[in-house]
């Protein structure tokens, strides 16, 4: 018996680069801004996934990190100040098959944002948020943002706030998230790394990027020094997390912890009724 012979061309498999995702619009970023090199690791870490651009969304809010979407090929929501993962939420349960990333920064994520980063991290919906942290808030000039040091001293602070810092990875694993990192902005490949990591483990991720603001914040030029990878792997316990995060001075980079909560899966239902039925309710 002759064996059978498949004649049928094989498909070329595309690989994905980090080429394929960047647009043809130019950053207009601050000289020296950490928002370049994060949009460089995002572009890796999509190419990383081999998610088509167009098997993916970049959902962004208000401030200078959240000017990424425009920056990438996928598709790209700049919705308003603080809403970005609300929208972000919608669009993941309406169309679970997309791959849906959120950029932000302090300002917009933690302060007008805040009760929004609360409840995603507790419906736990299969997403990844990156936050830019740059301590500051960069696009309106300088003012301090809810992870501003309480001593830090400026025009517009004099003598500082006052007031305590925000601490976003553990209102983030204490309100439900599956899993929080942190990075930072200078290591473009370590950063890379991580978001993919985030996108591919289930439920609500968080990601901290430590971004430096060079125009408002030169001292954070130092972090390049100060960062280190945190000594101690990641854990799927809650509790060893935060005693963890607790006592951690926001200079530790990796996985802080992954955990195993089942995300959230929106029933779906057959229509009851047609649009225009729909409609026949409304009408006046």
């Amino acid at each position: 018996m002759n064996d059978i012979v498949n004649d049928t061309p094989a498909v070329p498999v595309q690989v994905l680069t980090a080429a394929n995702f960047k647009s043809s619009y130019k950053p207009i970023w601050c000289p020296g801004c950490g928002d370049y090199t994060v949009l460089s690791s995002v572009t890796k870490a999509l190419a990383i996934m081999g998610v088509p651009p167009k098997d993916c969304a970049v959902v962004s809010g208000i401030g200078c990190s959240s000017r990424i979407p425009a920056y990438t090929t996928c598709y790209g929501f700049h919705g308003v100040h603080g809403r970005s993962l609300a929208a972000a939420t919608g669009l993941k349960v309406a169309r679970p098959d997309l791959q849906v990333l959120v950029a932000g920064g302090d300002g917009d994520g933690y302060s007008i944002g805040g009760n929004h980063f609360l409840h995603a991290c507790r419906r736990n919906v299969d997403m990844t948020y990156l936050v830019m942290d740059n301590h500051v808030y960069g696009m309106t000039k300088g003012q301090p943002s809810p992870t501003t040091e309480p001593d830090w001293d400026s025009k517009l602070s004099p003598g500082g706030t006052g007031v305590r810092v925000f601490n976003p990875p553990v209102v983030a694993l204490a309100s439900g998230a599956n899993f929080v990192a942190r990075a930072f902005a200078g290591d473009l490949h370590g950063t890379a790394d991580i978001i993919a990591k985030a996108m591919q483990h289930p439920g609500f991720s968080f990601v901290e990027i430590l971004s430096p603001c060079v125009t408002f914040r030169p001292e954070q030029r130092d972090w390049r020094k100060l960062v280190r990878a945190a000594v101690v792997p990641s854990t799927d316990d809650a509790g060893r997390a935060a005693r963890r995060l607790m006592t951690d001075d926001g200079l530790n980079i990796g996985i802080l912890y992954a955990g195993n909560r089942a995300p959230y899966q929106a029933s779906v239902r057959a229509a009851g009724c047609s649009v225009a039925e729909l409609e026949a309710e409304f009408a006046l």
